[in-house]
């Protein structure tokens, strides 16, 4: 019998493959991201029959604890995960809650937006086949972060910027039309001055054969200050959507790069709050407008967290982007956010397939992430062949 608030039957921990389109190089602080992860999930199945399920990042909790109580105990539709000791099922928990409420998590989440509405009666490009998006579904903006320092492999013959730009060109095929450029070259692969000459060239690039795209390029503090505004003087004219983490965070460096860019690109944003982040100590430099966009992961940082967190950094005049790098879920679950909590513009997309998963449910058309209008994230569980046993 199905019920309102069915209890939890079972907790299951497996390993879900994903794949990149192609190996992915390094950036300013870590070497090769490879050709992607066999990643964690947890699977929970209600006594009723229901299942909901979702990814899990960092040190997985004690399962047995979710076993055995009811779906009300666990998750509230108003705030999220009740007990932070089970945040590490967050993921899956607002999945089932969707399920059982037979409703999307965006819709669970308030449906804010704002949304651009997908299919023929909207602004939007109509969802791609399969995606089970109807027309009143919303689609979330998504930019490509695939554009690493794939230039400087492999070591005995780099490839150079062609390489960068013949990407671009295959995740335009593949529904982007934004991109995020790694740079800080010179932290740690190329001397600094070639390497900042390089970062220079790549971004040039990438304009010039796409003088329409959105770009965003992300330094994972790999400058220091006077470096990156040397950086910015020789881009001025590109037009940047924003820039990403630049430098170590520091209050007063910050304060003087939204200066400069005020100065010369008032429209280029300020995106920080990916690594390790301290999020009291960020969010009074954002309400100073020193920070534009926060970007604290999706998964490590959380859904309930977000939800927690939200209100406040609209408050204080800011956006938030759920940093989603390293599998393609984490764009859905992003987008989710985005459309249900409001204050996200874009949404980072990892470009790639998962096991088991339709790939229209992961696939961008013209820059738009066309959600499911199926309960929960939307995402069917993969038949058990896809499963792999948990480590």
């Amino acid at each position: 019998m199905v019920t309102a608030d069915p209890s939890i039957r079972s907790a299951e921990r497996f390993r879900l493959r994903s794949r990149y389109p192609r190996t992915i190089g390094r950036n300013a602080r870590l070497g090769s991201h490879g050709d992607a992860p066999a990643s964690e999930i947890l699977v929970l199945r209600t006594a009723d029959g229901r299942t909901g399920w979702g990814l899990v990042e960092g040190a997985p909790g004690d399962a047995s604890r979710l076993v055995g109580r009811s779906l009300s105990e666990q998750i509230s539709p108003d705030s999220g995960v009740l007990d932070p000791a089970e945040r590490w099922a967050d993921v899956a928990l607002h999945d089932l809650l969707g399920v059982v409420a037979d409703a999307p998590v965006h819709a669970l989440l308030g449906g804010h937006g704002p949304l651009v509405p997908a299919g023929p009666d909207g602004s939007g490009a109509p969802a791609s086949p399969g995606s089970h998006a109807s027309p009143g579904s919303p689609a979330v903006p998504v930019y490509d972060g695939a554009m690493y320092f794939d230039d400087l492999d492999p070591d005995a013959s780099p490839r150079g910027i062609d390489v960068i730009l013949a990407q671009c060109r295959a995740d335009a095929a593949a529904g982007f039309t934004g991109f995020k450029l790694k740079i800080g070259r010179g932290h740690r692969w190329m001397p600094r001055e070639a390497g900042d000459r390089r970062d220079v060239e790549v971004t040039r690039a990438v304009r010039e054969a796409f003088p329409d795209a959105r770009i965003l390029v992300d330094a994972n503090d790999g400058y220091d200050l006077a470096g990156f505004l040397r950086y910015l003087e020789a881009v001025a004219d590109v037009d940047l959507y924003w820039v990403e983490e630049p430098f170590l965070d520091d209050a007063g460096d910050l304060a003087a790069l939204r200066a400069w860019l005020d100065a010369h690109c008032p429209a280029t944003r300020i995106a920080e709050g990916e690594s390790s982040p301290d999020v009291p100590a960020l969010m009074p430099i954002a309400a100073a407008g020193h920070i534009d966009v926060l970007l604290m992961d999706v998964l490590s940082f959380g859904i309930t967290a977000w939800r927690q967190l939200m209100p406040e950094v609209i408050a204080a005049g800011a956006h938030a982007s759920p940093h989603a790098w390293g599998e393609p879920l984490k764009t859905v679950y992003a987008a989710h956010l985005a459309a249900g909590l409001g204050g996200v513009e874009i949404v980072e997309g990892v470009p790639g397939t998962v096991d088991g998963i339709d790939p229209a449910l992961l696939r961008p058309v013209d820059g738009m992430l066309h959600l499911s209008d199926r309960p929960g994230f939307g995402i069917p569980l993969p038949e058990d062949e896809h499963l792999l046993p948990s480590r």
